[in-house]
């Protein structure tokens, strides 16, 4: 999590130019508030568990973070920290378990799919990525979830948004990267960071 607060942290302004076209322009600085949230009250009074830590940073994103992103990223991780449980340690497989809970719950939530141009375009072929390189060594895995969600974030350019606000525009949504697959691939890739050590 004080990898994804960094990391939204240096990205945040192209977020925002992201979201310029096809949302509020609003995106990286609501992450922004949000995950400097979560940072500062993990750094206050971090919880034992895994679980713990994401659902403290569930708690503070719902409560700091604007529009849509808050509950979104919020269910994400509530979801995906509640599959984990009490466990003080959690395996790969374990861990791609959980965001597919978490990426589902998402996808509830919201009532979107692959391929709608929206933050599960990157997530889901992260969870595939990682379910798939399971018996690896944490960094390689990590690293496969991060590739995979990079490139799906990229592949959201020419797809035409059929949910949240991008969907507003239509055929005008095509050629736009969506922010939110950008800003789901970014904590793909604190995860892989984290794992590398």
């Amino acid at each position: 999590m004080a990898g994804t607060a960094a990391a939204v942290e240096a990205d945040a302004d192209r977020l925002t130019e992201l979201d310029s076209p096809i949302g509020d322009a609003d995106h990286g600085s609501n992450l922004r508030r949000g995950f400097a949230a979560v940072a500062a009250a993990l750094e206050k009074e971090p919880p034992d568990t895994p679980g713990g830590v994401l659902a403290l940073a569930s708690r503070q994103l719902i409560s700091t973070v604007g529009g849509a992103s808050g509950p979104l990223y919020g269910m994400l991780l509530r979801r995906t920290g509640k599959t984990f449980g009490d466990a003080a340690q959690v395996s790969v497989a374990e861990f791609a378990q959980a965001l597919r809970v978490g990426a589902d719950a998402v996808a509830q939530l919201g009532g979107a799919a692959a391929g709608d141009k929206t933050m599960l375009d990157a997530l889901l072929p992260g969870v595939e990525a990682l379910d798939a390189a399971r018996g690896e060594e944490p960094r390689v895995a990590f690293a496969a979830a991060r590739d995979a969600a990079e490139s799906g974030a990229l592949a959201t350019v020419p797809l035409r948004a059929r949910k949240g606000r991008a969907s507003y525009l239509g055929e005008r949504s095509v050629g736009h990267q969506d922010p939110g697959a950008t800003s789901s691939a970014l904590l793909l890739r604190a995860l892989a960071e984290a794992a590398a050590g």
